[in-house]
């Protein structure tokens, strides 16, 4: 009894001292000085009291973080917390280097520059971490991820290959995917959300803010074992979310469960997939030129030189295929079979369901990280009335077109138009009424697609060549006469269509981008061709020569009078016309001229560089007027055989040599200043046209060369002129002699393909980025 009672004295003993610590304890940590709390929290540590250790972590509030004395100190323990065999103490560890990251600007950059603390968050992201753990130290990413210096920081410590390893890992099968908004159900307002799995969710956003942060470099450096698998995933999430996606940007509600939500939208998704898709040299692969020269022109006899030679930007041509070319040399084979459909509005369903816009990108742009900066929260969204599609017809007796969706082509609305589900059910109606479905951009939809244009890009020299569809209903017209800036050829694909093209109008090729205002023209009283094309025939058709297409009922094939065909567009960009050659040609000569002149005077430097340009001015002159330099330069066409490549680039060498005696010949020094005074009196650039050259000297970061900045290089002209105009004369005379007698065409054939290499990358990126987000097509 009596050992009783003392057991049970001590035991109240025992508990009193445990009260004394308990009260001494919050006798401290009730302190709001962060120096109290750090020394509690040294002290715990160096005795490994896992307790006091996690207590003084909890009393760590956002107020203590705020005060840069009291973050630093606490800031050096983290790298010994983290690695504490509690998980208690880990986790929130990195849960304080979360939240100090959200206090300031000041303190964020601060824990990203810190080493240390970086180096103790990358060694948590391992599969075999807990869950608790990870999710923390995901969440700490993230906080950190909020401004560009904390991202940088994250991606030179590899922290992006730790995530996107993890989540491989981890996350094998993705189907809990839902989206949600906080305001309007429009696109741009869904976010994503995972249902029931915070940890996936966490990654997810932590690996998509840190890839939409990287340099094209950097994306290059992930290895491909880490961005293949991710990028799988990745679509199989975009799968669902554009799944989701309803009319009038709708979304699909989901009330089973809890809605995990993060932050990232739709496009930030779309971003991370075109990103990790850009560079994947397999993504594309263009068709061997054997292959399209016989889709093209089977069995006809018709070579590609003879086609070169006789037919290219001169005249119409068409190639009847055969039963043997249908069955053997079709390379719509793949596009036509990736169509499933039992009649033509199923078929309208089948092809725009599930389309994103591909919004244009700048001709001359060289980095597509620029593109992606013009279109941020923008990619990924449905296609765009116009844009990307249009669904018109022409009466025959107003010869004008007219638009089946006319509050989207005639509202004042400025604002993008994008087509719902309902709208693509309209498209079937609209068929039935007589209007052509015309979609743009097939090569950024379809992979087959895609390798047919990127192998014509290369047998014609280009950067690339786009891919239009059109479907038309029986005896109907889609466009009216018209005639385009690019040479196409008009593939049919099912059914038939008449086709009419007119004598062109003008002897001078039209030019990309030119205003084409006027081009629907009344072609009643000029010469014409008819053609009827049916299924596999093609059609050639130049740039500038006008033409209308119409499908009959009365044709008699089997395709119940309807029509669907592609026109694939050979697209002539300024640098890969002949006038852009010169220019090249001229840039190139006038670097290396300028470094064997470094000993020139200030004045006859002035004189030489603004004759340089004055060069390039008159250039565009005889350009404007000789139908030879508005036509395509083919010399960097480099996927012909050797026997085709020889003769057309014997061809190419005499069109140079040609030119070269035009510049010598033509250019002319009181030419060129009257036409620059009369540009400068409207206010124009009369330098402009070559602002693709331009771009491409600031990318080099020469002095010498071209120069199209308007200001700098007007006031120069006008003070030289009124100065020293007859020297300025002799120089630009020296300078068109030297440049005529010294120019190597094949020094320039060098620099026109290494120009197109820089256009093709650009493009090529593009093009990926575009092709996996439709990649469930």
């Amino acid at each position: 009894m009596e050992k009783k009672k003392e057991n049970a004295v001590a035991a109240r003993g025992k508990r009193k001292r445990k009260q004394k610590q308990k009260t001494s304890w919050r006798v401290h940590v009730r302190c709001s000085d962060s120096n109290a709390i750090f020394a509690v929290l040294l002290a715990s540590i160096s005795k490994s009291n896992s307790h006091l250790i996690t207590k003084c972590l909890l009393k760590i509030c956002p107020s203590l973080l705020s005060q840069p004395s009291a973050i630093r100190p606490i800031l050096a323990l983290i790298p010994t917390l983290v690695t504490s065999k509690c998980c208690k103490i880990v986790s929130r560890a990195v849960d304080i280097v979360g939240a100090a990251s959200l206090v300031s600007l000041e303190v964020n950059q601060e824990i990203a520059s810190d080493s240390e603390t970086l180096k103790a968050l990358t060694l948590l992201l391992r599969p075999d971490t807990r869950r608790r753990v990870l999710l923390s130290a995901c969440n700490a990413v993230l906080d950190l991820s909020t401004n560009f210096f904390a991202q940088q920081q994250l991606l030179k410590f590899y922290i992006l290959h730790k995530l996107m390893f993890v989540f491989v890992q981890i996350f094998k099968c993705l189907k809990s995917v839902s989206l949600w908004s906080e305001g309007n159900l429009c696109f741009y307002s869904l976010k994503i959300g995972i249902m029931e799995d915070e940890l996936l969710l966490a990654f997810l956003s932590a690996t998509i803010t840190l890839i939409n942060a990287c340099e094209v470099e950097r994306l290059q450096n992930i290895p491909a074992s880490l961005s293949q698998p991710f990028l799988s995933l990745l679509k199989q999430i975009w799968s669902i979310v554009s799944d989701n996606v309803l009319p009038k940007g709708a979304i699909r509600p989901n009330e089973q469960g809890h809605l995990c939500k993060s932050h990232i939208e739709v496009s930030n998704l779309a971003e991370c997939i075109f990103r990790l898709s850009m560079n994947v040299s397999q993504l594309i692969v263009p068709l061997p030129f054997e292959v399209v020269k016989r889709g093209l022109f089977g069995t006809s006899g018709t070579s590609f030189e003879d086609f070169i030679s006789n037919y290219w930007e001169v005249s119409p041509f068409i190639i009847t295929k055969t039963s043997e070319d249908l069955n053997m040399h079709d390379m719509f084979s793949s596009f036509k079979q990736s169509l499933s459909w039992t009649n033509v509005p199923s078929l309208i369903s089948s092809i725009l369901q599930g389309l994103v816009s591909c919004f244009p990108s700048a001709p001359d742009e060289l980095n597509i990280l620029n593109f992606l900066n013009e279109v941020k929260g923008r990619l990924g969204c449905p296609i765009i009335y116009q844009q990307d599609i249009r669904v018109v017809k022409t009466e025959k007796q107003l010869r004008k077109e007219m638009h089946y969706f006319q509050d989207f082509h005639s509202g004042g609305s400025n604002k993008p138009r994008h087509f719902t589900m309902d709208d693509v059910l309209k498209c079937g109606q609209a068929y039935k009424e007589g209007y052509t479905v015309a979609l743009r951009g097939l090569e950024f939809r379809y992979q087959s697609i895609a390798a047919i244009t990127d192998a014509l890009a290369l047998m014609f020299g280009q950067p690339s060549v786009g891919a239009n569809l059109y479907l038309t209903p029986p005896n109907s017209q889609g466009l009216a006469c018209h005639f385009d800036d690019h040479c196409v050829f008009v593939c049919q694909i099912f059914g038939s269509k008449q086709w009419t093209v007119f004598c062109q109008p003008s002897h001078l090729l039209p030019r990309l981008y030119d205003d084409l205002h006027g081009s629907d023209i009344d072609c009643t009283k000029a010469s014409k061709r008819e053609f009827l094309l049916r299924e596999g025939d093609i059609l050639y058709i130049p740039r500038g020569f006008p033409h209308e297409a119409y499908t009959n009922s009365e044709v008699g094939d089997d395709s119940s009078g309807f029509s669907l065909h592609l026109t694939l567009s050979i697209e002539v960009e300024p640098p890969f016309e002949w006038e852009g050659v010169a220019h090249l040609a001229l840039y190139r000569w006038s670097e290396t001229w300028k470094r064997r002149c470094d000993g020139l005077n200030s004045l006859s430097e002035k004189l030489d560089l603004l004759s340089v340009n004055l060069l390039h001015a008159a250039i565009g002159i005889i350009g404007n007027f000789d139908p030879w330099f508005r036509k395509a330069c083919l010399s960097a066409a480099v996927s012909l055989p050797p026997d085709v490549y020889n003769i057309l680039g014997q061809s190419q060498r005499n069109i140079f040599i040609h030119l070269i005696d035009k510049i010598r010949t033509e250019s002319r020094f009181l030419e060129v200043l009257s036409n620059i005074e009369v540009a400068i009196q409207k206010n124009e650039n009369p330098f402009q046209q070559n602002r693709w050259l331009w771009l491409l000297h600031l990318e080099k970061g020469t002095s010498s060369g071209c120069n199209t900045n308007k200001s700098p290089m007007i006031e120069d002209l006008l003070s030289l002129c009124a100065q020293h105009k007859d020297k300025l004369e002799a120089a630009f005379l020296n300078v068109k002699s030297r440049f005529c007698n010294e120019v190597v065409f094949d020094d320039v054939v060098t620099s026109h393909r290494m120009l197109l290499q820089k256009y093709r990358k650009t493009r090529k990126q593009y093009i990926n980025g575009m092709v996996s987000l439709h990649d469930k097509l």
